[in-house]
C-alpha cells in the first residue's frame, strides 16, 4: 500500500482557574451569563495520522496500548469494541477519500481533570482537517464539532472550556452569553503563571460529567443552594478576571479559596479525601492555595506557591506519594 506524507498534530492541555460547569448549556443563562478562566499547559495529546491509497484502515491508541485493523470505513462502522466507539464517533464526522492509519497518545494521566479527552478530540480534528485542506475553520467552529461529538460518545452534557486552549494555547478568558461565546486571550509571559504555578497528581481518577450531570439536573429542578453556589462561582470568575487584566496578583489565592468553597457547596463530590489531604498538607509547607482542575472528585490539584517555597511542598507531596507533574503553562 503506498502511503502518503504523515500529518502530526499535538494540542496542550489546560488548567481551569475559575468559571468551571458554567461554561455548560444552559447553566449559564440561569445566572445571566457567565465567564471561565483557564491555562494551557504544556501536557500534550498527539496524533499522527498517514493517508494510504486504498481503503484499509489501522488505530492505534498508544494509551491503551492496542491496535486495530479494517478492511475500509464500512467495516469500522460496524465494529462493536466499545474501545473503538471514541474514533468511530470522530472519523463519522468526515467525508475521507482513502483509508489512513492513524495513533493518538495522551500525556494526561487517566481522569487527570485537565481535558486530556477534550484536547484528544482536538488533535483529531485538526489532523483531518489539514489532511483535507479545510483549516480556515474558527476556533468556535472546531469547539462545536468537538464538544458534541463528546457528548454522543459521553451521553451527557459537555461543557465547551476545554477545547479552547487545545486550539488557542494561552490564558484564556471565554464569556458565554446568549448570544454567543467569546474567547479572548492573554500572553503568560510576564505573569506568576510562570512561577508560582505547581500541578499535583492525587491518584484518584475524577469523574467530571457525573458531578456536572448532578449539578445541571439540581439547577434545572431549582435547587437554591445549587443557584446560589453557581452565582458565587460566576462572581469569583469576574473578580479573577478583574485580577488578571490589573495584574492584581495578590488577589489570586483568596480567589482561589474562595472558588474550592463555592465548588463544594455545589455538591460534595467535587473533593475527595485526597484532595483535602493534599490541600492541607500543601498550605501548611507554604503553598498559599489550591484550586481542583476539572470537575474534581479526583484528578489534578494546582497547588499555587511562590518560589521560595516550590522545593518544600514538593518534598511534602513526594513524601504522601503525590505525583508532582512537569507542567507549565503553554503559549501557541
Amino acid at each position: 500500500m503506498k502511503q502518503q506524507n504523515k500529518i502530526i498534530v499535538k494540542s496542550p492541555t489546560r488548567v481551569d482557574l475559575a468559571g468551571g460547569t458554567l461554561d455548560m448549556w444552559p447553566l449559564y443563562n440561569f445566572v445571566s451569563g457567565a465567564s471561565t478562566i483557564n491555562l494551557a499547559i504544556d501536557i500534550w495529546t498527539e496524533v499522527e495520522l498517514t493517508p494510504q491509497s486504498d481503503p484499509s484502515i489501522t488505530i492505534e491508541s498508544k494509551d491503551l496500548k492496542q491496535q486495530w485493523q479494517f478492511a475500509d470505513l464500512a467495516a469500522l462502522k460496524m465494529a462493536l469494541d466499545p474501545k473503538i466507539l471514541f474514533y468511530q464517533k470522530v472519523i463519522e464526522k468526515f467525508e475521507l477519500p482513502s483509508g489512513f492509519s492513524i495513533s493518538t497518545a495522551s500525556q494526561s494521566p487517566i481522569g487527570g481533570g485537565l481535558g486530556g479527552s477534550s484536547s484528544l478530540v482536538i488533535s483529531m480534528i485538526k489532523a483531518f482537517h489539514q489532511w483535507l485542506g479545510t483549516t480556515n475553520l474558527s476556533p468556535h467552529q472546531v469547539v462545536h464539532l468537538a464538544h458534541n461529538i463528546e457528548a454522543e460518545i459521553l451521553k451527557t452534557p459537555t461543557g465547551t472550556q476545554d477545547y479552547y486552549p487545545a486550539i488557542t494555547g494561552g490564558l484564556s478568558f471565554i464569556d458565554y452569553t446568549a448570544r454567543e461565546i467569546r474567547q479572548q486571550v492573554l500572553p503568560i509571559k510576564g505573569t506568576p503563571f510562570e512561577d508560582h504555578f505547581l500541578l499535583v497528581y492525587t491518584g484518584r481518577s475524577h469523574h467530571s460529567g457525573l458531578n456536572n450531570f448532578e449539578v445541571l439536573k439540581s439547577a434545572v429542578e431549582g435547587d437554591l443552594k445549587v443557584l446560589s453556589a453557581l452565582k458565587k462561582i460566576k462572581e469569583i470568575s469576574e473578580q479573577l478576571k478583574t485580577a488578571i487584566l490589573q495584574k492584581n496578583w495578590s488577589m489570586l489565592p483568596s480567589l482561589f479559596r474562595q472558588e474550592y468553597e463555592a465548588r463544594l457547596e455545589l455538591t460534595p463530590a467535587f473533593t475527595s479525601p485526597e484532595i483535602e489531604k493534599l490541600a492541607k498538607m500543601t498550605i501548611a509547607a507554604g503553598a498559599l492555595a489550591v484550586k481542583i482542575c476539572g470537575a474534581g472528585g479526583g484528578g489534578c490539584v494546582l497547588v499555587w506557591v511562590s518560589p521560595q517555597n516550590r522545593e518544600k511542598v514538593v518534598q511534602v507531596c513526594q513524601n504522601e506519594k503525590f505525583q508532582c507533574l512537569n507542567a507549565l503553562p503553554v503559549e501557541l
